[in-house]
């Protein structure tokens, strides 16, 4: 028997959107956040394509052509011998300002969330092409990915499917290193060398 595909995650529209990103200014979120870290609002897409259920056992989803993508890296990675494990994929800026909200009441201070998280309405996980990953023996969304040979087959060949790490050592948006971070671009712009 087939187990029916789950239902796809809500998506913010542009009224919706629009009134999250007033709330995030309300909770702290600075007015010149877009320019002080050079990122632009990012729109959620109509279409998504289930990827799999991540560690947490929760469905993922990208975009269709990202999807496609993934899979493309995940089998060769398997092929490789590497294990590449979801730890998420899209989420809308609803969800992401329900992550705000949880660690403002945890008493993180609005300075410390942006510099691991993005501002709901910015991340690149609301364009349903990024994703984050690990691997086993190693913590989802810690550095020590770094050292996995999962993070070394990533660095190596995640280029020749479109997949580029977004937040390394540096980064000008002000991100935390996030080596488990990647995100889709279309070939033309993934093969471009930084």
């Amino acid at each position: 028997m087939n187990e029916a595909l789950p239902e796809p995650p809500r998506r913010c529209d542009a009224l919706a959107l629009h009134t999250i990103l007033r709330e995030t200014r309300a909770l702290g979120v600075p007015a010149d956040y877009a320019r002080s870290r050079n990122v632009r609002a990012v729109r959620e897409p109509r279409e998504l394509a289930y990827i799999g259920r991540d560690v947490h056992d929760r469905a993922q989803w990208l975009t269709p052509r990202a999807a496609r993508a993934f899979a493309r890296m995940h089998t060769a990675a398997i092929a490789s011998g590497i294990e590449l494990q979801l730890v998420s994929a899209f989420r809308s800026a609803e969800y992401q300002l329900g992550i705000l909200k949880r660690k403002l009441e945890r008493g993180q201070s609005i300075v410390e969330i942006l510099r691991v998280s993005a501002a709901p309405g910015y991340s690149e996980h609301h364009s349903g092409r990024a994703l984050d990953l690990t691997a086993p023996g190693y913590a989802a969304l810690e550095e020590e990915f770094e050292h996995s040979p999962a993070f070394a087959w990533l660095r190596e060949h995640a280029r020749r499917f479109g997949f580029a790490l977004s937040y390394p050592r540096g980064n000008p948006h002000g991100i935390a290193y996030e080596p488990w971070h990647w995100c889709w671009h279309s070939p033309r712009k993934a093969l471009r060398r930084p």
